[in-house]
């Protein structure tokens, strides 16, 4: 419980309200305030017991406070047609999550070696944004099969934000793809939910060669420094509108350009 607590302190909206979803043949969900944080954590160890759960979620944007009256800090099983969070309902962005999988077959766990590689592309991606962008140390997950970067930043619930990070998301994609592993492109709905750190990942059957793992923090910086809107811009700009492709050669807002390929080449793991 207590890796639990410390994800939800870290993750959750100190002013507000967050979700608690689990997924697999059912779906269950429950909204938790602050407040209740240790609740929360029993309930999640109580509802990760049952092996039908393949994993369990949480929000990592700011929740409308209101949704609490939905299921006021208590985990609801085998939802119906029950409501729950959709992007309309994200009153701020507070986490920009770069989700990192190896590539492998649908519906199994990932090899050690597979699991390894998520981890270390991670470190590289976080070292390509903080040396030509300028972004700070991440949080640093690992999700059970892959690896997560999250960078705290403060934005809009908009348009706007919408598509500035789904073209950071592009651009870390088109300078990493075809190695092995995937940038995940679909995670810039405002209402993402993200692997929470502390429980299981069940995906698959639990086989010596594709082991269920625990999802956990791997690093958290102290203090956690948030990502300037200007960095994003810069990297965003990497992709147009539109765009799908990443440019061979663009500048980075600082003063210079950077060739992609060459920069990969110069850091690529040993």
């Amino acid at each position: 419980i207590d890796d639990l607590t410390r994800s939800l302190e870290l993750l959750a909206d100190p002013d507000g309200v967050f979700e608690v979803r689990a997924l697999g043949r059912w779906t269950a969900s429950g909204y938790y305030d602050a407040a209740h944080l240790d609740k929360a954590a029993r309930d999640i160890e109580a509802l990760e017991a049952d092996p039908d759960i393949k994993g369990i979620y949480v929000t990592l944007n700011g929740v409308n406070p209101a949704l609490i009256a939905r299921r006021a800090n208590r985990i609801e099983t085998r939802l119906g047609k029950d409501a729950t969070t959709s992007d309309a309902d994200i009153i701020r962005r507070r986490w920009f999550l770069v989700d990192i999988d190896p590539e492998r077959a649908s519906g199994i766990s990932s090899t050690d070696d597979e699991h390894d590689q998520a981890l270390n592309m991670a470190g590289r991606v976080a070292e390509f944004l903080k040396s030509c962008f300028e972004f700070p140390s991440p949080v640093m997950g690992d999700s059970g099969n892959g690896a997560h970067l999250l960078y705290r930043i403060d934005l809009p619930n908009d348009d706007e934000s919408k598509d500035l990070i789904t073209r950071c998301l592009q651009a870390i994609g088109a300078a990493f793809g075809g190695q092995g592993c995937d940038i995940d492109q679909t995670v810039f709905n405002a209402a993402r939910i993200s692997k929470l750190y502390g429980t299981i990942t069940r995906k698959g059957d639990n086989t010596q060669d594709r082991p269920h793992r625990r999802a956990r923090l791997i690093t958290v910086p102290d203090p956690i420094d948030m990502v300037p809107r200007e960095a994003l811009d810069r990297l965003a700009a990497l992709v147009e509108p539109e765009e799908t492709h990443q440019a061979p050669r663009r500048t980075t807002g600082t003063g210079r350009e950077i060739d992609l390929a060459t920069w990969l080449d110069e850091h690529r793991a040993s």
